[in-house]
């Protein structure tokens, strides 16, 4: 596999908000499928596709701990990369407010 495959894959395993969230909330710390699942509110079938999802693309890791599946981020460098695209975001909506301030004078 070449380098831009794996780069977009993971660009595709960010690409949804319910995996941005699980990804946010394990930042704080190592979560269990059933703690995930009070936290981002959906049920847990549709939890543990988007898991599988953000494990194959090696966003996360799971460690199974006796009846329960701990999930944690295998590289933390993943929230630089939210981070930047939370600020390239706010940016944008700050110069937007601002074309609108200049056309409205």
């Amino acid at each position: 596999m070449d380098l831009e495959y794996l780069e977009v894959n993971i660009f595709k395993a960010l690409a949804h908000p319910i995996r941005l969230k699980i990804i946010k909330k394990l930042r704080e710390k190592i979560y269990c499928v059933c703690e995930l699942k009070e936290d981002v509110e959906f049920s847990q079938s549709n939890l543990s596709q988007h898991l599988k999802i953000l494990k194959e693309a090696g966003i996360v890791l799971c460690e199974k701990d006796g009846l329960r599946i701990n999930y944690r981020i295998n590289d933390y460098e993943i929230c630089k990369v939210i981070d930047m695209t939370e600020e390239i975001v706010i940016n944008s909506i700050k110069a937007l407010g601002d074309k609108i301030k200049a056309r409205n004078k």
